[in-house]
């Protein structure tokens, strides 16, 4: 057991104290929080140069309707003109106006030298149907019928409130949920792959090297695996600590530089939204299947570490784990959609899968025995992922030359 906390202590202290891993875990909350601000900084910001857009309209009547736009300065013209195509041109584009609209007999055409601005497109679709729709009603002649028509199509408000284990009524949000699950659905995935690769690689590096010769000498193969895994592993835990407490400061600096006020309506609700899930069982269930699936694939990985030669011959091994986390993460975000469909129940069973797709589910509420079911299942697949990868680490850390087949692979396992 000494011998295993040693290695474990070697594993972890060698990754905390590489430059580069202080790089990394300073920077990404920042960059994190750049992702969030950045372009809702931008998107306040007002660009004070109008683009002129010439309207060839003959009724007259659409034209007006342009008018009143901060992006777009529109000006009324008899015809198209070539000095409207050229590149000295005042204009950056042209709007056409032929035929009836009103009769469904016309069309509109906007002319540039370039694709059209998507914001101008979209302005210029939406003032059109207004207007025509406008004119549509008032050619009916009914009285009132346009307010009527705007009753019609209000939107009925839906609210969304759920029941506790005491009855009492808690506010909830559906998006919220699924933003909460997709968050830590994506830090499992990320986790579990990158660090188990990390753990192929170490061992890769220490078998091209030799030094594994050494260690094996002091202590079983076994115990080298395990303190490798449970090293990184920690590693793993310990970035994420220090990443959720650096995001919680940056985003509470952040948002009031930015002038989101803590107590404003908005951030109140979904803080109130947030008290209301689950959290605990939430942070919990995290950990859990965080340490399941990180041990289940780390062992994997470990194992094809130490059956291979070269860093090139690891491909071969970590396409197929590939596409299962992929399809563990795309059945986590069709299982959003209906997180108690057969697609979210079975995947969140399955040990490949569990540890990505269950987080999806738990912000919606799961029952206990699916839980503890793929729980159980989860590391029971992964005690014995561990020790058949004993096994081939056991056996594959001192073969050198040829890659071997799978068939040799499978006679390891029974040595």
């Amino acid at each position: 057991m000494n011998k295993i906390l040693i290695i474990i202590q070697r594993e972890f202290l060698k990754r905390v104290q590489k430059k580069s891993f202080i790089i990394l875990t300073i920077a990404t909350p920042f960059l994190m929080a750049a992702l969030i601000f950045v372009p809702l900084w931008l998107s306040s910001v007002e660009n004070d140069k109008q683009q002129h857009v010439a309207v060839i309209d003959p009724t007259g009547v659409y034209v007006k309707a342009l008018q009143g736009s901060r992006a777009f300065e529109f000006t009324s013209q008899p015809a198209l003109t070539k000095d409207m195509q050229g590149e000295d041109s005042p204009y950056d584009a042209v709007v056409s106006v032929s035929g009836d609209l009103v009769k469904n007999q016309g069309k509109v055409t906007v002319f540039s030298r370039k694709e059209v601005p998507a914001n101008l497109l979209d302005y210029i679709h939406s003032r059109f149907d207004e207007t025509v729709q406008k004119q549509k009603l008032a050619s009916a002649g009914i009285p009132g019928l346009d307010k009527i028509i705007v009753n019609v199509q209000k939107s009925v408000p839906v609210e969304t409130v759920k029941w506790n284990e005491k009855g009492e009524e808690q506010a909830s949000n559906t998006d919220i949920a699924i933003g909460v699950g997709f968050i830590f659905t994506f830090l499992i995935y990320m986790f579990v792959v990158s660090y188990g690769a990390m753990v192929m690689q170490s061992v890769i590096e220490e078998k091209t090297n030799r030094i594994v010769e050494l260690l094996v000498s002091s202590v079983k193969p076994f115990q080298l695996m395990m303190g490798k895994i449970i090293g990184v592993m920690l590693v793993g835990l310990a970035q994420l600590a220090l990443w959720a407490v650096m995001l919680v400061v940056i985003l509470g600096v952040a948002s009031a530089g930015f002038g989101v006020s803590v107590m404003s309506p908005e951030v109140n609700t979904i803080l109130t939204v947030l008290t209301n899930l689950p959290y605990i069982e939430i942070g919990v269930m995290f950990l859990v299947m965080f340490i399941g699936g990180y041990l289940l694939y780390a062992s994997f990985f470990a194992a094809t570490g130490a059956s291979i030669n070269e860093q090139e011959d690891a491909s071969q091994f970590i396409v197929p784990v590939t596409l299962i986390t992929l399809f563990g993460l795309y059945a986590a975000m069709y299982s959003v959609e209906n997180t108690d469909g057969p697609l979210a129940f079975w995947t969140s069973l399955f040990p490949l899968t569990s540890p990505i797709v269950m987080m999806v589910r738990i912000p919606f509420g799961v029952p206990l025995w699916q839980e503890v079911l793929s729980v159980v299942l989860l590391y029971a697949t992964a005690l014995l992922m561990i020790w058949l990868g004993g096994k081939i680490y056991r056996v594959g850390i001192l073969m050198y030359g040829k890659k071997p087949t799978i068939k040799e692979i499978v006679k390891w396992l029974k040595y």
